[in-house]
């Protein structure tokens, strides 16, 4: 078995081979038949066969119906399929086996009704669970997204914008995908000004911020004032100092300023820490 999980990489079709073999080895007790097949899952995923991959979690789940690992793969293969009903199947099995709930459990069966309306075309509908599932897990913000989502397909703009800006608020991680949206809505609603307040906002809360602080150079550099652009984007290099997404937002807000030559020690900069981050 170790054999396969080395291969697994570099060769996954012999890892699988070798892991197949074991099956049928007679003799094997629970613990050995429930690893083979967590094996085999994982060789399946490693080349995107995950309906394979399901199949093997499921044998594991026949063997030992507590077995966490495949429960969890169950629910995450759920929710990336968007099959809300297999998602919300799984995690109360899980909750039943662990005997935890976690608050935004109490929320995670009403987000999954809504998108399942979402998908159907029940647009009132989907829009009671998310307000449900806020009204049960406050600080569960997936559902405020959906929510902003579907008031956006009305035309609500001002709804939308409220939803989506708690959504980025409250998980500065995921609330990513939201930053354009917020900023396209503020200026169609003709809220300029907003926008630099909203990313101002966000490095408040988080300061190493990198999204938000290059979307504020950009605002920044709109209006003209390049040295506080550029003044931002310099006191997040020590943080971030493999990100070369910093200094290539240096270089743009340099190029008004800096000499031909400035720029050009700027771009070897550049492609030296490309190569030292593609060799590590």
């Amino acid at each position: 078995m170790q054999l396969g999980n080395i291969l697994r990489k570099e060769n996954t079709d012999r890892a699988i081979k070798i892991h197949q073999s074991l099956t049928v080895r007679p003799k094997l007790s629970s613990d050995q038949k429930v690893q083979i097949h967590k094996a085999l899952a994982k060789d399946y995923i490693e080349i995107g066969y995950i309906k394979n991959a399901i199949e093997e979690a499921k044998k594991i789940l026949l063997i030992e119906k507590h077995n966490l690992w495949s429960l969890n793969f169950m629910i995450k293969t759920s929710e990336e399929n968007q099959d809300w009903e297999e998602a919300a199947k799984w995690s109360k099995h899980l909750q039943k086996v662990s005997g935890k709930k976690e608050v935004n459990d109490l929320s995670r069966f009403d987000i999954y009704k809504g998108l399942d309306c979402m998908i159907n075309g029940n647009i009132e509908d989907a829009k009671s669970f998310f307000k449900i599932a806020i009204k049960k897990s406050p600080d569960n913000s997936q559902a405020y997204k959906y929510l902003g989502d579907l008031y956006e397909k009305n035309r609500d703009l001002i709804k939308a914008l409220e939803n989506w800006q708690i959504y980025a608020t409250k998980d500065e991680n995921s609330g990513i995908d939201v930053y354009h949206k917020i900023e396209s809505a503020l200026f169609d609603l003709g809220r300029y000004s907003e926008v630099e307040k909203f990313y101002k906002k966000l490095i408040s809360l988080d300061k190493f911020n990198l999204e938000a602080i290059i979307k504020l150079a950009n605002v920044l550099e709109e209006k003209g004032e390049i040295s506080t652009a550029l003044t931002l984007v310099e006191n997040l290099s020590d943080k971030n100092n493999n990100d070369i997404r910093i200094d290539l937002m240096k270089l743009k807000l340099s190029i008004p300023t800096a000499t031909p030559i400035e720029l050009g020690h700027q771009i070897d900069a550049i492609i030296n820490k490309k190569s030292k981050n593609s060799n590590d």
